[in-house]
Parts: C-alpha cells; sequence; structure tokens
C-alpha cells in the first residue's frame, strides 16, 4: 500500500473512532440530564477506552506521514499537516482524496467538541444547583423565626439549619 493511502486509511479509521466517541457522548449528555451518576461514570470509562485508542492511530498516522516523506525523498522526520502534505502531492485526485478525509475528520472533531463544551455546562449547571442547595439546607437563618429578647441575644445561637456544618 502507498503510504498516501495508509495515511488516508488511517485518518478515516481516526475520523470513525472519534465518530464513535461522539455518538457516547450525546448519550453521556442525556445521562447528565437525567442525573443517572452511575451512568455517567459508565460512559466517562468507554470514553477513556476510546482515547487509548486514538494512540496508536495516531502514531501510525505519524509513521504514514514520514513514509510519505520519504518517498518523495526528503529525509526529514518532519510532523507535517495535511495542508503541508498536499503540497507534496501533485496528482488531483489524491490530493482531493486527502482533503475530503481531513475536512470530514475536522467535521467531526468540532462536532465533538461542541457537544462536550455543552456537556461540561451541565456538569457545571447540575454542580451549582448541588451547591445551592447544600448551602440553603447548611446555611444559619439570618432571623429566628420565633420571638427572643434583645437582652438574650448573646447566649444560645439557636438552631444551624438542617444540618451541622460543623461535623
Amino acid at each position: 500500500m502507498a503510504a498516501l493511502d495508509r495515511l488516508i486509511a488511517v485518518l478515516e479509521q481516526m475520523e470513525q473512532s472519534h465518530r464513535d466517541i461522539l455518538a457516547l457522548s450525546q448519550v453521556k449528555r442525556e445521562v447528565i440530564v437525567k442525573n443517572d451518576v452511575d451512568q455517567l461514570i459508565a460512559i466517562m470509562n468507554k470514553e477513556s477506552k476510546f482515547m487509548k485508542q486514538q494512540e496508536p492511530l495516531d502514531t501510525e498516522r505519524l509513521h504514514a506521514v514520514h513514509e510519505l516523506l520519504q518517498e518523495r525523498g526528503i529525509k526529514s522526520m518532519l510532523n507535517l499537516n495535511v495542508t503541508e502534505i498536499s503540497k507534496l502531492i501533485f496528482d488531483p485526485a489524491d490530493k482531493q482524496r486527502l482533503f475530503e478525509v481531513q475536512k470530514k475528520l475536522a467535521g467531526t472533531l468540532q462536532e465533538l467538541k461542541d457537544i462536550n463544551q455543552l456537556n461540561q455546562k451541565l456538569i457545571e449547571q447540575s454542580l451549582m444547583f448541588i451547591d445551592l442547595s447544600m448551602d440553603m439546607f447548611a446555611s444559619r437563618p439570618e432571623q429566628d423565626a420565633t420571638y427572643q429578647h434583645p437582652a438574650d441575644k448573646h447566649g444560645n445561637p439557636g438552631r444551624i439549619g438542617l444540618f451541622d456544618t460543623r461535623a
């Protein structure tokens, strides 16, 4: 297999792998909205496995780029991006194939970035809600609900809230 074909195949595998992560991230969003912590943990473990699968693909991509450079007579071990690699390819059909797979991969990565940002905001909002709820239950009321003589203010501070935060 020619180095360019190998590179395109690896980029397609990376795109498919990121599509799988994207599908998982969409399920993750629904789980966050439902507040299902156990399912969220399971999804995060699956995401971690997917991310570990990316490392060998990235290494394979680098090898394919270096092989392509050697085919073109370049001895350097440069780490080039697709635009720079395309300058080394003279066949318009090959160049078009490379740009198509790059466009698909970039689109998938952008979708993944967007959904991850949304998931992060949802988690932050959930944490803010939990923090607000805990503050409401744990804080001391500004005024006691019962009458207290002004001379007794330095005595018993009264009830602290639903939870004793000093514990």
